[in-house]
This record gives structure tokens, C-alpha cells and sequence, in this order.
């Protein structure tokens, strides 16, 4: 029998093995059915996704802007003098007015921090603000109910809080921005917390990426996969990935902070003689580092994996060695992959509150972090000791400092984005 006779027969066979006719057509009807079903099911799950997404955003903005009432201590009406209103009073006058109602020792204070003298007359009208009028919040309303039911809450606020000044607020704003924390709702801030964030970002990405990228090329570059070492170090790699990170903080406290307490504590620069310990900046970035060095080893084998192996051959064949084809062709060409991965490990790490806590990041600090070495907060505990806090107005903070948080988010992985989408136009054009 001839090759051409048995294809015959094996096609004839398959033939026979088709449905026809009604069978066949019922088939095609049920395929489609299931088609459109799954199809229905995947487009219902995005869009009760989407809806949640909303659902969140809304609540975060309705939290962040609306009426409040505030009850002043002092009316600043009854600091004018000779009939000028304190807004328009000039700053020696200001100085004056502080000095008269507030204690002799806490003008000592401020003298010694910055001279009134060289204070700006907003300045010295801010401080008696603070000090003497002393504006307290009383209630709060949301963003909703301040535009659709305006109405309703002035007359609450008149009845409930009598004398009270009712305004449209927004949480967000420069000064909130600028000011460090507070127990004033109204004079707090999250600078302190935006500088430990971008302190804690940067020493993590500077420790883990290039120790999960060369990780990644030695697994899959150079180790021999068939050894029973390798094997069980990438089985282990895998499993990490998915470990809690409340573990990954009591792995951070007893390594990081006690053990290595000398070192990261900046004992070692001073020869031993500091008061810090090492619930410090470079504890808590180490910590994060190792929670996120497991998604930047997968997914940089991952990318380096999906580079062509014609391409190496081709290197090969022109005489590179295997360093000179892996850092000249291998990893510009896996470069927008590997970054894709960095870009959602680190987002994982901006977000992560346990592991911190556990660290020793401070609920409550008012000094900026100044290297790696200081006391520090980040955003998601500044969130978390907010949203604790019985008073409402203190939500509002937590929901001015989530959309903080989440324009932080967005600005650094758009600046990944930009540096991936620049290795993909390098790699085009050569």
C-alpha cells in the first residue's frame, strides 16, 4: 500500500468518524450556545468589577469634600482692633494679639524656632488662629448630601451647633499636602508620611531589582535545571510568591531590626553611640524587597524566557560569548517584560500596611524622615491611624490621603510605563 493510498484511508476513516447531518448542526448550536454564555459570564464579571471599582472611587471622593461645621473658641471678630478686622491688622499688631493670649512659655517657643522678627505677617496670623481662635470641627457631611441636600444641613448645623461657620471644604488641599501630621484635624497633613513613602519606594526597588533580575538570569540562563538544587530553589521561589506578608514582617523584625540592629539603626557610622533602633527606613524597605523579590524573579524568567532562542544562535554564531548575548541581546529584549513585573510588585509594596506594622512604622511622628536610617511613616499607615479614630473628620483625612496615595501610585507607574515603552522604541529601531 502507498503512502497517498493510506492518507486516503485514514481521511475516509476520520469522515466517518464526523456527525452529519441533524447531529452535526445540533452540535454547531449547542457550541454556540456555550459560547455565548461563557462570553455573557466574562463580560457580567468585568462589569460588576467595574461597578465596584466605581463604587470605591465614589466613596473616597464623597469623603474627601463636603460641608463642615466649625465652632471657634475665640470669634475673630472680637480681636479686631480699633474696628480693623484681624485679617487686615498688621503684623505688629498681630505679634500683640498672640503674645496677650497666649502663655509666656509657648512664645518663648515659637521665638526660638523661628524669630518674629522674620516671621511673615500670614505666618503670625496663622499661629493665632491655631492658638487663639482655635477653630474646632464640630460635624461633617459628604460631598452628596453637601450638593443635594444643602438645605437640610444648614438647618441642622444651626440647631445642633449654634453659632457654628458652615463651609464647603475640600480635604485635599496644598496645605494638607505641605503640613506634617497633627492631632488637629484642621492643621494636620501627610508630608511626613509622603517623604517616608518615597524613602521606603526607593530603597526597595533599588535592593530588589537588580537582585531578582540577576536571579533571574542565573535560573534561567546558567543553572541546570535538571539538578536537584536548582529545582528545589525554584520550587521555593514559587512558593514564596504567595506567602502572607504578615509573615514577611516577622521575618523583617527578627532579622532586620534585632539582629542586624547595629546596622540598621546607623549604630555603625557613629561608632555605636545613637538612641535610634532598627525600626528604621532601611528595615522596612529590606522587608518589603524580600516580599516582592519572588513576583520580580517570576516574572523576569518569564520575560527572558519568551525571547527567541534563534536569537541567541545568532549571537552564538557571530561570536559573542554567553555574557555578551545575554547583556546585549537577551535582556534589552525581555527589558519591557521584566518591567511590567516591577511595576505591579512594587505596586503591591506602596500598598502594604502588616508588614510595616510589624517592622515598626510609626503611627504618630511629626519629624520628617531625613536618610535611611530615621524613624519614618508611609501613606498606608498614616490611612490606617486615621480610619481608627472615632472622630469623622478624621475620615476625611484618610479619604484626601487615598486619593494621595493613589495619584503617588499612578505617577511611578507611569514613569515605569515610560521607561518600558522607551526600551520597546529602542528595541524597534535597532
Amino acid at each position: 500500500m502507498t503512502p497517498i493510498q493510506s492518507s486516503q484511508q485514514a481521511l475516509e476513516a476520520a469522515a466517518g468518524l464526523m456527525p452529519s447531518g441533524e447531529t452535526y448542526h445540533r452540535q454547531i448550536r449547542t457550541r454556540r450556545r456555550r459560547g455565548r454564555a461563557w462570553t455573557l459570564t466574562f463580560q457580567a464579571a468585568m462589569l460588576c468589577g467595574i461597578i465596584a471599582l466605581c463604587a470605591l472611587l465614589l466613596n473616597i471622593v464623597n469623603q474627601s469634600f463636603g460641608y463642615v461645621a466649625i465652632v471657634n473658641e475665640i470669634d475673630p471678630a472680637e480681636l479686631a482692633m480699633d474696628g480693623v478686622p484681624l485679617n487686615k491688622l498688621p503684623k505688629e499688631d498681630l505679634v500683640q494679639i498672640l503674645e496677650a493670649n497666649i502663655s509666656s512659655g509657648l512664645m518663648r517657643r515659637y521665638e526660638h524656632d523661628l524669630p518674629f522678627a522674620k516671621r511673615s505677617r500670614d505666618n503670625v496670623q496663622d499661629l493665632i488662629l491655631e492658638r487663639v481662635v482655635e477653630p474646632q470641627v464640630e460635624a461633617t457631611w459628604g460631598l452628596f448630601d453637601s450638593i443635594f441636600a444643602r438645605g437640610s444641613i444648614m438647618k441642622e448645623a444651626q440647631e445642633r451647633f449654634p453659632g457654628s461657620q458652615v463651609y464647603f471644604r475640600s480635604w485635599l488641599t496644598s496645605s494638607f499636602i505641605s503640613n506634617s501630621q497633627s492631632s488637629e484635624p484642621l492643621r494636620a497633613g501627610v508630608r511626613t508620611a509622603i517623604l517616608g513613602s518615597l524613602w521606603v519606594v526607593f530603597i526597595t526597588i533599588l535592593f530588589s531589582f537588580p537582585v531578582g533580575v540577576g536571579a533571574a538570569i542565573y535560573l534561567e540562563e546558567f543553572a541546570r535545571k535538571e539538578r536537584f538544587l536548582n529545582r528545589l530553589i525554584q520550587t521555593n521561589i514559587n512558593n514564596l510568591a504567595g506567602v502572607p506578608s504578615i509573615i514577611y514582617g516577622m521575618l523583617g523584625l527578627a532579622i532586620f531590626v534585632r539582629m542586624m540592629e547595629f546596622i540598621t539603626s546607623g549604630a555603625f557610622l557613629s561608632g555605636g553611640d545613637t538612641t535610634a533602633n532598627g525600626r528604621t527606613i532601611i528595615s522596612a524597605s529590606l522587608t518589603l524587597g524580600l516580599l516582592i523579590l519572588p513576583l520580580i524573579i517570576i516574572n523576569g524568567q518569564e520575560a527572558i524566557r519568551a525571547v527567541p532562542h534563534s536569537l541567541r544562535q545568532a549571537g552564538f554564531g557571530l561570536g559573542a560569548t554567553h555574557w555578551q548575548v545575554i547583556w546585549h541581546h537577551v535582556l534589552p529584549s525581555a527589558m519591557p517584560g521584566i518591567l511590567t513585573g516591577t511595576i505591579l510588585a512594587v505596586s503591591r509594596a506602596i500598598g502594604e500596611t502588616a508588614p510595616l506594622v510589624v517592622v515598626g512604622a510609626s503611627t504618630f511622628i511629626a519629624l520628617d524622615p531625613k536618610g535611611p536610617f530615621s524613624k519614618f511613616t508611609v501613606l498606608p499607615i498614616q490611612i490606617y491611624q486615621w480610619t481608627s479614630r472615632p472622630q469623622d473628620e478624621f475620615r476625611n483625612l484618610a479619604a484626601a490621603a487615598i486619593l494621595v496615595l493613589l495619584v503617588l501610585l499612578l505617577t511611578l507607574n507611569a514613569s515605569a510605563v515610560l521607561l518600558r515603552n522607551r526600551f520597546n522604541r529602542n528595541r524597534a529601531n535597532a
